[in-house]
């Protein structure tokens, strides 16, 4: 019925480490707190008869349709939680209208990816800024040449995140034979053998890209030195909508508009990156006042429900991206259990636009949502 019911099956499937790898954030797990506590406050003001006998749940970004304000977003190893990985999840998306966002550290190829899910698909591709600027170059043109239609430049990952869980478990792609992943092995006999008997794990789109220390390889390829400037290149050569994910501030929001942004998606990298980060709900507001008119703005980290994502849109946000509530999904079920979280997330808004008496989604205002004292 909701994410965390394919939360708890994704749970039972896979083994701890990897599990924990998606479910865990940085350090502390501070923002990953906060964000649930901050969706927790929202607070919805209804308008009764309105006089609606029905929603439609469908917007519009960039010009194309879709058919919910969601976005399956950038996530990394997806073919850890099982073994169709991105396919699976590019498949999901283009069945039900959405877009889908595959990662430059993906472990299916941005062409592979683009093969799947049909000509009608929306595919966003989501860009590091490398060492190697040939290489960053031949991402973007790789890109175009495989009819992605959006750019998201991730900006939060100067270096990578130090996530505990992942250290306490001896996390590593892919999973060493040790004592614990052995006594693993034997209660999840089925999630090893596909493992073991499908195709060698790499960062697919990346030369050489063995992920097996794969937080000492991002540190080593990833330019913790990018700039706005590097910005402005990217915007030279990709003439489809430019997003910077990870944005947190009001004054960042207004340089990305600056430098040549057509969006922004508001995250804190859902908790994975810098603890104790603004909550991107609670900045929402103050980043659409101030930049509303000039950017498409977007927000992702703690998203679970479709109510959530009707509070994001009444807050002002265009969509929201989710990562987990899919990686549960495909954990839990594969394609399938992508599908169903798709389809409770669809269920969710349109419900919770009922009960607001908001006929579209651009009928949910500011007026019917807003967060109490924390």
């Amino acid at each position: 019925m909701t994410v965390e019911d394919l939360r708890a099956a994704a749970r039972h499937r896979v083994p701890r480490s990897v599990f924990e790898f998606v479910d865990g954030g940085a350090e502390d797990e501070l923002t990953m707190q906060r964000t649930r506590e901050a969706f927790a406050r929202v607070e919805f003001r209804p308008r009764v008869l309105g006089g609606a006998e029905a929603v439609d749940i469908s917007t519009t970004l960039f010009g194309r349709r879709m058919t919910q304000p969601l976005v399956l977003g950038p996530t990394g190893f997806c073919r850890l939680s099982h073994h169709e990985g991105e396919r699976a999840v590019a498949r999901a998306a283009a069945s039900a209208g959405i877009p889908f966002g595959l990662t430059t550290m993906g472990t299916v190829s941005l062409e592979d990816v683009a093969a799947v899910g049909g000509p009608a698909a929306a595919r966003w591709f989501q860009l590091y800024v490398m060492r190697d600027r040939g290489l960053t170059l031949e991402l973007i043109e790789r890109a175009k040449a495989a009819g992605y239609e959006a750019l998201l430049v991730t900006v939060d990952t100067p270096v990578t995140g130090q996530r505990r869980r992942d250290v306490r478990n001896g996390f590593s792609v892919p999973p060493k034979l040790t004592p614990r992943t052995l006594l693993d092995l034997s209660r999840r006999p089925a999630w090893w053998m596909n493992l073991l008997t499908t195709e060698q794990l790499t960062f697919a789109s990346v030369p050489a890209g063995e992920p097996e220390a794969h937080a000492a390889f991002i540190d080593g390829v990833f330019d913790p030195a990018v700039s706005f400037a590097d910005l402005e290149h990217v915007r030279e050569v990709w003439d489809g909508p430019l997003l910077l994910k990870g944005v947190q501030t009001v004054e960042d929001a207004r340089r990305a508009a600056d430098h040549g942004a057509d969006g922004v998606v508001l995250s804190s990298h859902g908790g994975r990156q810098l603890d104790r980060s603004p909550v991107a709900l609670e900045v929402l507001p103050e980043v659409v006042s101030a930049v509303g008119d000039r950017l498409e703005v977007l927000l992702d980290s703690g998203v679970r429900t479709g109510a959530d994502v009707a509070a994001a849109i009444g807050l002002g946000a265009k969509a929201c991206l989710v990562g987990r509530p899919y990686l549960y999904g495909l954990m839990a079920g594969g394609e399938e259990g992508v599908e169903t979280m798709i389809e409770i997330f669809a269920s969710e808004l349109r419900r919770t636009m009922h009960l607001l008496g908001a006929p579209t989604v651009d009928d949910i205002t500011p007026s019917m949502v807003r967060l109490r004292e924390a």
